[in-house]
């Protein structure tokens, strides 16, 4: 039996052990002291955030005018001093049946690829045409996956090619949290960019934090569970309530509220 509904098992936000581990330190973007007793002071934040930084590969999107290149900061190896940056991951799957006309090339969803990895700090636009770059973000962000119109020739519902002209970006890109690092603890967002790069917009509230999603091959539909930040302390805790939003990937400029907690 077909299910309409396609859980995206990994999608936005799903991460191995081993990631869940190293990505916790995420980076410092505030002056941390000690007072007299030991205890962290956060205190003012860093005037100029500079990391060192090293592009991966390029993404080739649907339209050939678009390319994209990630952005991961580079590490250094405590014992060698080596340096080290992570690597671009694809989300890759196998749900869903050729027989009933959606072939989605092993994508989570027809006509986004999904690519993350570790320090994943932004994102590098170029257009072919213009010959000009620009980044998504103006400072270093803490990305969880780039969501960008797939290469491949994607069907949905016996229809071809599903044809993508946007981003979406999962995203820590400020300390909610407020212990002077930017990193998992925070409140994760959630945004939009257009085939150019430009015109960032949240689908997501700031006071929420993104959980996990699933997507509606009927209706082509995307669902965003996110945790309400009730306290106000800045980071997603079990207790605080999940609402669920919607946004309609064909025409993304749709948004709205699927499920509100009362």
């Amino acid at each position: 039996m077909h299910r309409i509904l396609i859980v995206l098992l990994l999608g936005l936000f799903s991460i191995s052990c081993l990631d869940d581990e190293i990505e916790k330190k995420g980076f410092q973007v505030n002056e941390i002291t000690e007072d007299e007793s030991g205890q962290k002071i956060v205190g003012l934040q860093i005037d100029s955030l500079q990391l060192e930084i090293q592009p991966k590969e390029v993404l080739l999107t649907f339209n050939a005018e678009h390319r994209l290149t990630p952005i991961y900061k580079v590490n250094y190896d405590k014992k060698t001093k080596r340096p080290w940056t992570g690597a671009v991951a694809h989300h890759t799957s196998w749900n869903y049946n050729t027989e009933d006309g959606n072939d989605w090339n092993g994508h989570f969803m027809p006509g986004f690829e999904i690519v993350y990895g570790y320090n994943f700090v932004n994102v590098s636009h170029y257009n072919n045409a213009t010959k000009r770059e620009n980044k998504l973000f103006d400072e270093p962000v803490l990305i969880k996956n780039l969501y960008y119109p797939a290469f491949s020739n994607d069907t949905l519902n016996y229809k071809a090619p599903v044809k993508r002209e946007f981003y979406m970006v999962s995203v820590y890109d400020e300390d909610t949290n407020k212990d002077g690092f930017i990193n998992i603890k925070d409140l994760r967002r959630f945004y939009y960019f257009n085939i150019n790069g430009l015109a960032k917009k949240a689908f997501i509230p700031k006071d929420y934090s993104a959980m996990s999603s699933q997507y509606d091959r009927a209706n082509d539909l995307m669902y965003v569970f996110a945790r309400k930040d009730t306290n106000q302390n800045g980071q997603a805790e079990l207790t605080e309530p999940i609402e669920i939003f919607w946004i309609d990937v064909k025409h993304p400029e749709n948004f709205g509220k699927q499920y509100q907690f009362e």
